[in-house]
């Protein structure tokens, strides 16, 4: 009996997770000092070079594995259909837009750091949801879905104080929203 081979059916999802992963790795051999350096979004002097660097790198940086499991989980499970929809260059192109989006936000909104593919993640559930839109109409699991998740992400910044940056969040979702609307203009028959 022969093996199946791997595929790799995914590349921009796949080199995500690794990198990712990777970046994660090096953050426990170094007790953080990596990530703090390279992977966290902080507002810093406009003349810091890093401070623009990571307003993109922050994605990759994640606090811990169960972090890094919570936003990858999402991005594995919905990343392959998406590149098969979109193709790598075009979602690789929304996922840099929707980081840096965020990374802009968290410097000009907050003086918190911020790490994690957390905005990557919502921005892969907006756009699935979108999948199915069909030119001049919406899905009512379009609307389900950004209700329950933006909504909730909105709630959840108004009412706790926590360590969770809940604007990128909503941010990744708009960006997904955008996107997805955008494709179904270019492309009218979904």
């Amino acid at each position: 009996m022969k093996l199946p081979k791997l595929e790799l059916n995914s590349p921009v999802v796949i080199w995500f997770t690794v990198l990712a992963f990777v970046v994660l790795m090096f953050g426990y051999a170094t007790s953080g000092a990596s990530t703090a350096a390279l992977f966290v979004c902080r507002r810093s002097r406009i003349s810091d070079p890093m401070m623009w660097i990571r307003m993109f790198t922050y994605i990759f940086g994640h606090e811990d594995i169960t972090h890094f499991v919570n936003n990858f989980t999402i991005i594995t499970l919905t990343g392959p259909m998406l590149e098969e929809k979109y193709g790598s260059k075009q979602l690789m192109m929304m996922m840099a837009v929707t980081a840096v989006v965020g990374g802009a936000a968290n410097v000009i909104f907050t003086t918190n750091g911020m790490l994690g593919a957390s905005g990557i993640a919502f921005l892969f559930i907006i756009l699935c949801s979108c999948t199915s839109v069909k030119s001049g109409s919406i899905p009512l699991t379009l609307v389900l879905v950004v209700a329950i998740y933006i909504g909730q992400e909105i709630l959840t910044g108004f009412t706790t104080t926590d360590n969770v940056s809940h604007l990128t969040h909503i941010l990744g979702g708009v960006c997904g929203i955008f996107f997805g609307m955008a494709h179904i203009k270019e492309h009218p028959k979904g």
